[in-house]
C-alpha cells in the first residue's frame, strides 16, 4: 500500500501500488486547477482509496469532480464517470512517496504548454542558482 496526503497533513489516505495507469495530464482544466504545467495522476478503483479526514470538493466541469484540503488547498483526487468509470485519479504528487509511480503515458497531449518539450534541456541546480 502506498501512503500520501496533503501539505497541512488535515487529509491523508492510502491505496494500493498497483494501479490501473499513472499519467502525465496536459488538459487545461488540471493546469489551471494545480497551477502547474502538468499534473501526474495515478488511477485506482474508487472502492480502493482510503482517506481519512474530510476533502473538499469542486466540480470542474460537467463530469468531473475535483478533491483538495479545505485546509491547505492541496489538490488530492478526480472523478470523472463519464470518462473513468469506477476509477479515482489519485495526485501522484501527494503521495509520501512519488517515485514509487512513474508515470507511463501523456493524456491530453493536444493541450501541453509549448515549451514544455525542451523543458528538460534546461540548466539544472540541485537547488537556487548562486
Amino acid at each position: 500500500m502506498l501512503e500520501g496526503g496533503c501539505h497541512c497533513g488535515a487529509v491523508r489516505f492510502r491505496m494500493p501500488a498497483e494501479v490501473v495507469h499513472s499519467s502525465l495530464c496536459h488538459c487545461d482544466d488540471c493546469k489551471r486547477c494545480a497551477g502547474a504545467p502538468l499534473v501526474a495522476w495515478a488511477a485506482v478503483r474508487q472502492e480502493q482509496l482510503e482517506v481519512t479526514g474530510e476533502p473538499q470538493t469542486y466540480r470542474s466541469s460537467e463530469h468531473a469532480v475535483r478533491s483538495f484540503c479545505g485546509r491547505c488547498g492541496a489538490g488530492l483526487f478526480y472523478v470523472n464517470e463519464q470518462v473513468l468509470p469506477g476509477l479515482v485519479d489519485v495526485q501522484v504528487a501527494a503521495l509520501d512517496d512519488p517515485g514509487a509511480l512513474p508515470p507511463q503515458l501523456h493524456v491530453q497531449y493536444a493541450d501541453r504548454i509549448g515549451w514544455i518539450e525542451g523543458a528538460f534541456d534546461l540548466p539544472k541546480f540541485d537547488r537556487y542558482p548562486d
